[in-house]
């Protein structure tokens, strides 16, 4: 079931870790745990997961190469220090737009575009997720990789991302889910709670913003329910696919 927000005339709260907060401050929040983060994000991520999130991102950008003629146009929002667009952004014909609500982020993204020599290819946008600064149908592949669970209204997301994407395009998300392999769901708690928010404090000096991530992990909702709002969203064939025992789910679905 979606935790993320309330309904009726109750005051509207999401969830911010185990925390529930006012809807309206999550975002600032996750701004302030991402600020804190930036220069150390990508250390940290080879760290938390061994360097598996490598090939998870490797997974997941394959299914975003769709065969066409001319420029594919992909957004990739919550796209952080560029991982996604740059593994696409090798292709020729292929142009990024990574948006992100977080301007540190997209700093560190510019400079490892202009190291990799993709400047070209690959632009930032400083954009919040739930109102998009483009044009309806703009988009042949829209993807968010470990940012959807950080968004306060994950349904107008949804939908805002619906609407960016031309007819035919693809939704695809790439998310923490959770593991269903006995034994190995109590060793990925364990690490989770015990080893990666002191981890995080070695690294990058502060141990809170990772307990906020592990702890919105557990609250993301289960794979099933998530492709249902997907579907709800308005796309077509929602599926996902379980990967390394259901730490990570890839989510898909049509604009058709």
């Amino acid at each position: 079931m979606n935790r993320n927000t309330t309904t009726g005339a109750a005051k509207q709260e999401a969830d911010f870790g185990f925390r529930r907060v006012p809807l309206e401050d999550k975002q600032g929040l996750v701004d302030d745990v991402f600020h804190s983060v930036a220069d150390r994000y990508d250390l940290m991520n080879d760290l938390m997961s061994f360097g598996l999130h490598r090939a998870w991102k490797d997974v997941f950008v394959a299914k975003a190469r769709i065969a066409r003629r001319g420029v594919l146009r992909h957004l990739d929002v919550a796209g952080g220090t560029g991982d996604i667009a740059f593994r696409l952004a090798g292709d020729a014909n292929v142009h990024s737009t990574v948006a992100d609500i977080n301007g540190d982020m997209l700093r560190v993204c510019r400079a490892r575009a202009g190291r990799l020599g993709l400047g070209e290819r690959v632009e930032t946008v400083e954009a919040n997720a739930e109102a998009l600064p483009f044009a309806d149908g703009s988009f042949d592949v829209y993807t968010i990789a470990f940012g959807i669970r950080n968004v306060p209204r994950m349904d107008v997301a949804l939908r805002e991302a619906r609407r960016v994407l031309k007819k035919g395009g693809r939704f695809l998300c790439l998310e923490f889910s959770h593991v269903d392999v006995p034994m190995l769901d109590r060793i990925y708690e364990q690490f989770s709670f015990r080893v990666v928010p002191p981890l995080g404090r070695v690294v990058t000096g502060d141990a809170h913003p990772y307990r906020y991530l592990v702890e919105s992990i557990r609250t993301f909702p289960s794979p099933e329910d998530f492709r249902d709002q997907i579907a709800a969203a308005g796309f077509e064939r929602a599926s996902y696919e379980l990967l390394t025992g259901g730490v990570v789910a890839i989510h898909s679905g049509w604009n058709l």
